[in-house]
């Protein structure tokens, strides 16, 4: 059978794509945004992947087409499927159809967090023995993909709360039924679709409606948002975690970053995480896979021992470079509550060292301008901000330049961007690169510029920032 994926270098229908081959589909897809990871991933695993989206990618004619939530009417190529009566559905009801019978599905879901507790807790359950499969939107380092079927009935799925498809209007993660359900925080976001953070509790209840009784919710201690959603109706037994209060799983803190830190059950000491990420945000996520976990059947002393060996997936704070004493990381950070997190956890680690912050407003909300009051206490902890101003940007972002008192630049490209790091950076500073996209391969142009080690502030150990 031949599936054409349209949106196919999106993470969740990227990973569609690797679930489809791996059970024995011919795979093809198409897409305007061809980037890595994703891309890299697809071209290594032999999937065709088509520039654009015209009705030529149907020819010779698939089975099925399974329609990403970034293409609407108006399409040519949902056009072209529409007319010519090829049969069609979304990337979730695909994933329910075909993968997720039959099978004990853990989801992740909330505003923040998804992708790396469900990076954490598939992790956990494969050194358990237990070989989930999962669909992560993102590349899991210790596992290279970020998706596969599995040898047992478990399989962990991140589960984002935006909408199916142009036909679908509810949130993807409706469709996946889930026996264990972690509700990580819950915040506005997706201003382009939900019109409040009401409109977003409404679909989160309709998740929580699918968890059986024998199932389990595990969500934040004291987060008034998920209340709120709970209060509508909630028919499965619930644990609460919290990493910094009082919850029915909790941390103490045995270092100011976040990087060893003992897991307690109702305030007994159960086990010690000693790991290499860093950040409160990151003990909240441990905390919530380590409860799903046990869930499951896995003690946890073993999830805290498995967490010691855990790689962050691609994008989280991936170091990408350290070139002459100046240190490049890459985040998917695109909220002002990401961006907070991300900051403080580095600053705790490394408090004497300078950090370059450089900021792609990219997701529809930020681009909108919804969170832009946000951004300064979220840019805190940042020495120096650069900011990248799109064609796409609804805002000015000189009023945010203004706010930050001098720490703050704005440029129109990507060379000006790369030309003002030169310009800036010393040795010991640390560079957060932080935007949900390519951000203009910002990254490899910096890299590059680096390492020809031309700049004079560099070099002299000064800076003009």
């Amino acid at each position: 059978m031949h599936i054409h994926i349209a949106g196919i270098c999106g993470t969740f229908m990227g990973g569609l794509a690797l679930l489809a081959r791996e059970l024995g589909y011919q795979v093809t897809g198409s897409d305007t945004n061809i980037y890595p990871p994703m891309s890299t991933q697809l071209e290594e695993q032999g999937i065709q992947i088509l520039e654009g989206y015209t009705s030529k990618h149907l020819k010779p004619e698939p089975d099925l087409v399974v329609i990403g939530n970034a293409l609407s009417r108006g399409n040519p190529l949902v056009e072209a499927t529409l007319d010519q009566g090829i049969p069609y559905t979304s990337g979730p009801q695909w994933l329910s159809d075909h993968v997720l019978q039959g099978r004990w599905v853990l989801a992740v879901a909330g505003t923040h967090g998804k992708t790396t507790t469900s990076s954490m807790l598939a992790w956990i359950l494969e050194q358990a023995g237990l070989t989930p499969g999962f669909l992560i939107g993102g590349v899991p380092q210790n596992f290279g993909l970020s998706a596969r079927l599995g040898d047992t009935p478990f399989f962990v799925i991140e589960a984002d709360e935006y909408d199916t498809a142009f036909f679908d209007k509810r949130s993807k993660f409706v469709h996946y039924r889930p026996r264990t359900l972690i509700i990580n925080n819950l915040e506005f976001d997706h201003a382009d679709i939900f019109p409040d953070l009401a409109a977003i509790q409404r679909q989160f209840h309709h998740l929580v409606r699918t968890v059986p009784r024998n199932g389990l919710l595990v969500i934040p201690a004291a987060d008034a948002a998920v209340e709120s959603v709970l209060d509508q109706g909630c028919w499965t037994p619930r644990e609460s975690f919290s990493s910094t209060g009082k919850g029915d799983w909790s941390a103490i803190d045995q270092c100011a970053d976040g990087s060893r830190f003992e897991v307690a059950w109702q305030d007994a000491p159960q086990a010690t995480v000693s790991w290499e990420l860093m950040g409160k945000h990151n003990v909240h996520n441990a905390l919530a896979a380590i409860a799903a976990a046990r869930h499951a059947g896995v003690p946890v002393r073993e999830s805290a021992e498995s967490l010691a060996h855990f790689q962050n997936v691609k994008r989280r704070m991936e170091k990408r470079a350290s070139i002459d004493g100046i240190t490049i990381y890459d985040d998917f950070a695109h909220h002002p509550t990401a961006i907070a997190t991300t900051l403080a956890g580095l600053r705790a680690r490394d408090p004497e060292r300078r950090i370059i912050a450089l900021l792609e407003s990219r997701s529809n909300t930020m681009r909108m301008g919804i969170h832009k009051e946000k951004l300064v206490p979220a840019l805190s902890n940042a020495d120096l901000v650069l900011l990248y101003q799109s064609a796409e940007l609804q805002w000015e972002p000189r009023e945010l330049v203004e706010a930050l008192d001098g720490r703050a630049e704005v440029y129109g490209n990507i060379d000006g961007l790369v030309e003002a790091v030169l310009r800036i950076a010393r040795s010991g500073d640390q560079i957060v690169i932080m935007s949900n996209g390519a951000f203009g391969n910002i990254h490899d142009k910096l890299q590059d510029a680096l390492n020809s080690g031309a700049e004079p502030a560099r070099l002299s150990g000064r800076s003009d920032g």
